[in-house]
């Protein structure tokens, strides 16, 4: 999970991300139907580095049982919920083709977008990397489409031009 400077970064970054998560669905879809790849998208829950398999599968139990919980039981399991590590909602594209699969974090693709030099491996390495916003993509406080839809094409035909 990327760390902010500041309130302002973050507020940037809550600008950008969601623009950015929509143009890159769109050119993915773009270079899919030029592509023999095919792609499908899974959510997925990422947990925090660290959390043990026997953390998950509670949470999850708990989780399971919040859906078809009694009102009066409900408090209770969401209060063990919250004294426990949860899961974040990741977003993911499966490409196959043939024999081949090969996974991409679309969060991860929407952070090269809105972040300056950002690196998926130096930010897994160095978890207090903060991240640097990249102001050339607002304009005025907006949202600058055409500075967008040009990195993100960029960065999306990169990584088809690169499968195998």
């Amino acid at each position: 999970m990327p760390k902010f400077a500041n309130s302002i970064a973050w507020q940037q970054a809550e600008l950008l991300m969601q623009p950015a998560f929509i143009r890159i669905i769109d050119n993915i879809g773009k270079q899919l139907e030029q592509s023999s790849w095919k792609g499908t998208y899974h959510d997925i829950q990422v947990w925090a580095e660290g959390t043990s398999e026997e953390t998950k599968t509670q949470v999850k139990n708990l989780q399971q049982q919040l859906t078809t919980a009694k009102p009066e039981d409900a408090e209770a399991i969401q209060a063990q919920l919250d004294q426990l590590p949860n899961p974040y909602p990741g977003y993911q594209l499966c490409l196959e083709k043939d024999d081949r699969r090969i996974t991409v974090d679309i969060w991860q693709l929407c952070y090269q977008i809105c972040f300056r030099n950002y690196s998926p491996i130096l930010n897994a390495l160095d978890k207090d990397l903060i991240v640097e916003i990249d102001t050339s993509l607002i304009d005025s406080g907006e949202v600058d489409w055409l500075r967008l839809e040009a990195k993100t094409k960029n960065l999306i035909e990169q990584i088809f031009s690169n499968l195998p």
